[in-house]
């Protein structure tokens, strides 16, 4: 019989009974992490917004999945789809050197637009593994 040198959750006891949980990660349950809120801004349209978005429209990443558009305005998908992939990266603490660290703009897909939208941090959350997952 082994015995916990600190105490574990029920969800971790049953987690680990239907072998969802892989060994030691009940004490990665414990842990906290840093993760950035974020603010996408269109900043330069290069052609001509057919979607309706202006220089200056944005959408706000924050407390780690949570999207939002200020009231009575709108965010393109086809705009927004080509940030996501850059958000959950630019939302983690990156090493210095790190192409992500600098490189902060995307462009919409859409050829006719050219809609470049900046990528910033505006805020910093410690958050417990256990309030996310």
């Amino acid at each position: 019989t082994r015995m916990l040198t600190r105490p574990v959750d029920a969800t971790t006891i049953a987690l680990k009974t239907l072998r969802i949980v892989s060994p030691g990660a009940e004490r990665h349950m414990q842990d906290t992490f840093e993760i950035f809120d974020l603010r996408v801004t269109v900043v330069e349209i290069r052609g001509e917004s057919k979607c309706g978005l202006t220089v200056g429209d944005y959408f706000d990443v924050t407390e780690s999945s949570r999207l939002r558009v200020p009231d009575g305005r709108h965010f393109c998908i086809f705009a927004l789809s080509a940030a996501l992939p850059i958000v959950t990266a630019k939302q983690r603490p990156l090493q210095d050197g790190d192409w992500m660290s600098v490189d902060s703009e995307v462009v919409c897909p859409d050829p006719e637009e050219g809609l470049v939208m900046r990528i910033e941090r505006t805020r910093k959350r410690t958050f417990r593994t256990s309030e996310l997952t």
